[in-house]
């Protein structure tokens, strides 16, 4: 027996409050542009700057007593991880304490470095610290224009797929799709002041590829339609297109947020941001594909000339299907 979260003949009318959910939008993104502009993003030790201490010791992490132990030292944003690595003998536990950089100095005073390490040698008297290294301000700097631009060449690219593979109807409505994905994350970690590091770029950029996959799944079946169903109007094509997807769109987005859900409830503080950041861009992506960018094809419209019988009607470049 195939479990089937939508059943075949399904006819939900997507387009029936279109203006609606564009509205919501709309509204979302201003609420995310207006919370970017007046309180930013709260960024980590990698766009601020700070110190990394690697620490290395018999005794197994615990990234709670870790804490703990630097607690009391008030340092400010603290990030606590385990390093794990195939060639470390059997008792060599191995962690990475990142600072942020305090009151703008590049470099954490030498008498804190000693704080930290007596404090955390609490924890374990043999402790150990292998290396120190400091991140200053310019080099933040740097990796947040590289971020922009490793997210403005993705979609760029994206763009210049879509336009080649479809029409540029197609392209721009699943550019401004995957733009709408993008500024409401950033709006999401803007609102709740959640660490915004490079992990969370990571996680952007997997967004950007997760939703542009919805997108192009629910496009592909509309140029289908569009060469089968000729006469029939375009609101018409994309409700059926996205009805005959919408058990693939639905059952790819559940069985993600499952693992997603997991990983966020059982993942500890670690990647909590990162699969955050996921959660929220696998729901925003699905939305984004099913109301957003299909929407905006039906505002641009597909040039369709009626009076050609070539299979082709309706794409300027179907036959680079392969």
């Amino acid at each position: 027996m195939r479990l089937k979260l939508v059943r075949d003949d399904t006819t939900i009318d997507f387009f029936k409050r279109a203006r609606l959910w564009l509205g919501i939008s709309l509204v979302m993104m201003a609420v995310a542009f207006v919370s970017f502009a007046i309180q930013g993003l709260n960024y980590g030790i990698d766009f601020q700057g700070g110190t990394s201490i690697r620490t290395q010791s018999e005794v197994p992490v615990d990234v709670a007593a870790y804490r703990d132990a630097l607690a009391p030292l008030e340092l400010g944003d603290l990030s606590i991880a385990e390093v794990f690595d195939p060639t470390f003998a059997e008792n060599e536990h191995v962690a990475m304490v990142r600072i942020q950089a305090q009151e703008g100095d590049e470099r954490i005073a030498s008498e804190t470095i000693e704080q930290i390490q007596t404090a955390l040698r609490t924890v374990d008297p043999g402790m150990e610290f292998p290396s120190i290294s400091s991140v200053g301000p310019k080099v933040s700097g740097e990796l947040i224009n590289t971020a922009i631009l490793a997210v403005a060449l993705a979609v760029g690219a994206i763009l210049a797929y879509i336009w080649l593979r479809f029409e540029w109807q197609f392209a721009v409505g699943a550019v401004l799709a995957l733009l709408h994905d993008v500024l409401l994350t950033i709006g999401i970690f803007s609102e709740l002041q959640i660490k915004f590091d490079l992990a969370i770029i990571a996680a952007l950029l997997t967004i950007v590829g997760y939703s542009i996959n919805d997108t192009v799944i629910v496009f592909d079946r509309v140029r289908e339609n569009l060469r089968k169903y000729k006469k029939k109007d375009l609101k018409e094509v994309l409700n059926l297109s996205i009805n005959e997807t919408l058990s693939r769109t639905l059952m790819t987005s559940g069985t993600t947020l499952l693992a997603l859900v997991a990983l966020f409830v059982l993942g500890g503080d670690v990647i909590r941001g990162f699969v955050f950041a996921m959660i929220w861009g696998v729901i925003i992506g699905t939305y984004s594909s099913i109301f957003v960018a299909s929407a905006l094809l039906l505002v641009l419209g597909v040039k369709r000339d009626w009076s050609k019988k070539d299979p082709a009607a309706g794409t300027r470049y179907g036959h680079l299907d392969t």
